[in-house]
């Protein structure tokens, strides 16, 4: 099996854009690494994306949408992170389960109980070798969120590149309360289970938190064989 690093934390927190710097050192290393997302990754995945993040779905029930996320998720395991995996590669995710538990859990108030018997089905037990949580005030994140709605952002896998503006989406409107609810989740989930999960001050410099990010992830990764092109 391969290495699979996901990325969390609350809206704005720059988390994509550092996946993106990771996977783009990681690749320039050597090493056999894609970069995918939640909701999304496949073509049946980003379908299911663009129904959860439509800001006009606002009669969208909880139950709805944590199944959408996790058909999402389902597809994504199956079609692309365990067969990369069983390849020797790394996977990098922005975005993975531990977000349902935070979002819809947390946030909407889901049974916990029931989020791990339908994300068990989901993911088929797969976790996370390392959840790097970046943490950023809730207010200061939505605010950078506003701001950069203009910029592009590119998240890429194999045979697809996607480059969309910054979403300001159906979650990212709700209401203050709500995404304070969700960083508590986090912040319960990084308690419950500390060994897998690095938090990371998401105030710092883009190239700061970026050689931060790879000072975690170099031991992990050091046992991947790289390509035989590199070099």
């Amino acid at each position: 099996m391969g290495v699979f690093i996901t990325f969390e934390g609350p809206e704005g927190s720059g988390k994509s854009t550092q996946a993106r710097l990771l996977y783009e050192r990681l690749q320039a290393q050597g090493y056999p690494v894609i970069l995918t997302r939640e909701p999304g990754g496949t073509r049946i995945g980003e379908m299911i994306r663009r129904i959860l993040i439509d800001l006009r779905h606002t009669e969208m029930a909880p139950t709805t949408e944590t199944l959408l996320f996790s058909a999402a998720r389902a597809q994504l395991v199956s079609e692309l992170i365990r067969p990369y995996l069983k390849t020797g590669g790394i996977v990098l995710c922005d975005r993975y389960a531990d977000s349902t538990f935070a979002y819809q859990g947390y946030g909407l108030g889901r049974d916990l109980e029931e989020l791990h018997l339908i994300t068990g089905v989901a993911t088929g037990g797969l976790l996370p070798d390392l959840t790097l949580y970046l943490d950023l005030d809730v207010e200061a994140g939505l605010q950078r969120k506003r701001l950069a709605r203009d910029r592009t952002l590119e998240v890429a896998h194999p045979g697809s590149t996607f480059a969309t503006p910054p979403e300001w989406n159906r979650l990212d409107a709700r209401d203050l309360a709500y995404h304070q609810r969700v960083a508590a989740g986090f912040a319960e989930l990084m308690r419950r289970e500390p060994a897998r999960w690095r938090c990371l001050d998401a105030e710092q410099s883009l190239e700061q938190l970026a050689e931060q990010i790879a000072a975690e992830v170099e031991p992990l990764v050091q046992g991947v064989a790289r390509l035989e092109s590199y070099g």
